[in-house]
């Protein structure tokens, strides 16, 4: 369990990460932010590019796999508390679905 959570905080932290600093990128190049806001947010899509080597699993496609489906839950989130756009019934659905696919791809008992 406890290597499950390890896990599960490394894909908050990675997705806040790429989230976050592309939002900031995004404000720079869209709503004319100083650059200072590009180049941070551009660090931190850097940083982002190392916390999955922190990840106890070793298989590098299978991370990114699980947290493609890590982000788009963490992406509706972000959308709804940061944008202000309450997600639909189907935006949580198919963000549900992806959790399940997340607890699959990292977690199944593999022999």
């Amino acid at each position: 369990m406890t290597t499950i959570l390890y896990s599960l905080a490394l894909f908050a932290v990675a997705g806040l990460a790429e989230i976050g600093g592309g939002y900031l990128v995004w404000l720079w190049l869209r709503e004319d932010w100083a650059w200072t806001a590009g180049a941070i947010g551009g660090f931190i899509l850097f940083l982002y590019g190392i916390v999955p080597t922190l990840q106890p699993e070793d298989r590098f496609g299978r991370i990114y796999a699980a947290y493609g489906g890590v982000f788009i839950i963490l992406s509706t989130f972000w959308g709804w508390f940061v944008d202000r756009k309450q997600p639909d019934a189907y935006d949580w659905i198919g963000a549900g679905i992806c959790l399940v696919g997340v607890a699959i791809i990292m977690w199944a008992p593999r022999g």
